[in-house]
C-alpha cells in the first residue's frame, strides 16, 4: 500500500508526528501561562502547578484504556477524538473565573484528549516497522519535541498580544486542524492491508491477521514489564519539574520571564535532537543499555540544574536535559515492542505509561509546595536526580530482549 511510491508506514509516522506535535504543543505551553494564571487567580506555585500535573497524570493514565480500545478499533478514532477533546478543554479554560475551572477545562480536557491520542498513534508506528522501527519511532515522537519547541514561545507571544484567554481559543482552533490532518494519515497495522512491516511483501502462506507477540496479561506477568514500569515511574517524579518550574525559577534569579520561555523552547530543541540522536545509537549500543543511559543523563542534568544560577549554565541544562528526555520517549515504545511484540502493543504501552502519570501528578506540585515552604527548589530537584539513579540500576539488572525471549521460549 503506497501513496505516490511512498510506503504507507511513513504516512503513519507523519500522522503520529503531527498528532503528538499538536497535543504536546498545548501541554508544554503551560510554562507560558504560569505567571498569568498565578496573577489572575492569586494562586501559590503549588496550586498553579497542579493545572499541568492534573493533565499530565490523566494523559499517562488514560494511555492504557486508549491503547486497549485502539487495539480493537484502530488508531484513527482515538487520534481524532482525543485532539478534539483537547480543543474543547482549551475553549472551556478560556472562560474560567476561578482556578478550579482551569483544573477542569485545561486539566481534564488536555489530559483526557492527549491521553486518548498519544499511545494509539505511537503504537500504530511500531506495527508498521521492524528493521526501521528505531528510526520510525524516533521521527514520530520527535513531534513531542517540536511541540515543546513551538508551544511555549507561541503562547508567550500570543498572551502578550491577546491575553491568556484568547490565546487558549487560538490554540483550540489550531488543535482542531491538527486533529483532522493527523487522523487522515494514521491507520491500523500493515496486516490489515495484506502487507508485512517495512514495506515487505507478505511471506507466502503467512497470515498477518494477528501480529506476533504477548497478550497484555502475559506482559503484565513478566519481569521486563515491571522493570520498565518502575524505572519510568521513578524518573517521572523529576522529569516534568523543569517544564513547569524552570520559568519561575529563572524569574527568581532576575533573568526575566522571557528567558524562562526561551529555556522551554531550548528544552524542545534538545528533545527533538535527542529523539533522533539516541534512537539511532540503539542500533549499536542496544535499546536496553541506551534506555538506561537516558536515566543517568537526566539525573546528571538535574544535579546540574540544582547548582545553576547563570544564563549560560541554564541554557546548557535545558538543551542537554531535553535531549535525554527526548531519547527516553523515543526509545521506550521500541523497547516495549522488542520485549512484547505487536499483538497487544497499544494496551501494553498504555499500561507502562500509567506509572509515569503518578510521578507527573506528584513531582511538579511537590516541587512547588517545597518552594512555597522552603523558598528553594534544590531539595526537590536532587530527589528527582536520586530516583533516576535507581531507575538506571533497575534497567541494567533486566536481561536483553533477545536473551529474555529465548529463555521464555525454552
Amino acid at each position: 500500500m503506497k501513496h505516490s511510491g511512498v510506503f504507507a508506514g511513513w504516512w503513519v509516522v507523519a500522522g503520529a508526528f503531527l498528532c503528538m506535535m499538536t497535543g504536546y504543543a498545548v501541554a508544554y505551553s503551560f510554562a507560558a501561562f504560569f505567571g498569568a494564571l498565578e496573577a489572575e487567580f492569586g494562586a501559590r506555585r503549588g496550586e498553579t502547578s497542579l493545572v499541568f500535573s492534573i493533565s499530565a497524570f490523566l494523559y499517562f493514565q488514560l494511555g492504557f484504556p486508549a491503547g486497549l480500545i485502539a487495539d480493537r478499533t484502530g488508531p484513527r478514532p482515538m487520534v481524532v477524538g482525543g485532539l478534539l477533546l483537547v480543543a474543547m478543554g482549551l475553549a472551556a479554560a478560556s472562560q474560567a473565573t476561578t482556578l478550579w475551572q482551569v483544573y477542569l477545562g485545561y486539566g481534564l480536557g488536555v489530559g483526557v484528549g492527549v491521553g486518548l491520542s498519544y499511545v494509539p498513534s505511537i503504537a500504530a508506528v511500531q506495527r508498521w516497522f521492524v528493521r526501521h522501527r528505531g528510526t520510525a519511532s524516533g521521527i514520530a515522537v520527535a513531534g513531542i519535541g517540536v511541540g515543546t519547541l513551538l508551544g511555549a514561545p507561541l503562547a508567550h507571544e500570543l498572551i502578550g498580544a491577546l491575553g491568556w484567554r484568547q490565546t487558549y481559543l487560538v490554540l483550540a482552533a489550531l488543535t482542531v486542524i491538527g486533529a483532522i490532518a493527523s487522523g487522515f494519515m494514521v491507520r491500523p497495522g500493515p496486516e490489515r492491508y495484506g502487507l508485512g512491516p517495512d514495506g515487505d511483501a507478505p511471506t507466502p502462506g503467512t497470515t498477518f491477521s494477528i501480529p506476533d507477540g504477548l497478550t497484555l496479561g502475559e506482559a503484565l506477568r513478566s519481569a521486563p514489564f515491571w522493570a520498565i514500569y518502575i524505572g519510568a515511574l521513578l524518573l517521572s517524579f523529576g522529569l516534568f519539574v523543569p517544564f513547569v518550574h524552570l520559568a519561575p525559577y529563572v524569574s527568581d534569579l532576575g533573568l526575566g520571564e522571557g528567558f524562562g520561555v526561551l529555556l522551554i523552547f531550548l528544552l524542545g530543541v534538545g528533545s527533538t535532537f535527542g529523539r533522533f540522536l539516541f534512537a539511532s545509537i540503539t542500533n549499536w549500543l542496544g535499546r536496553r543499555v541506551s534506555f538506561g543511559m537516558m536515566y543517568i543523563g537526566a539525573g546528571a542534568m538535574l544535579v546540574m540544574w540544582s547548582m545553576s544560577t547563570s544564563a549560560p549554565a541554564l541554557v546548557v541544562f535545558a538543551l542537554v536535559f531535553g535531549a535525554f528526555y527526548g531519547g527516553f520517549v523515543a526509545i521506550a515504545p521500541s523497547l516495549a515492542a522488542d520485549y512484547f511484540g505487536g499483538r497487544a502493543l497499544g494496551s501494553i504501552i498504555g499500561a507502562l505509561y500509567s506509572g509515569v502519570g503518578f510521578g507527573a501528578l506528584l513531582g511538579s506540585p511537590v516541587a512547588g509546595y517545597a518552594y512555597d515552604f522552603f523558598g528553594s527548589y534544590t531539595g526537590a530537584i536532587l530527589a528527582g536526580a536520586a530516583l533516576c539513579l535507581v531507575s538506571f540500576a533497575i534497567t541494567m539488572a533486566t536481561p536483553e530482549p533477545a536473551r529474555w525471549l529465548a529463555t521464555r521460549r525454552r
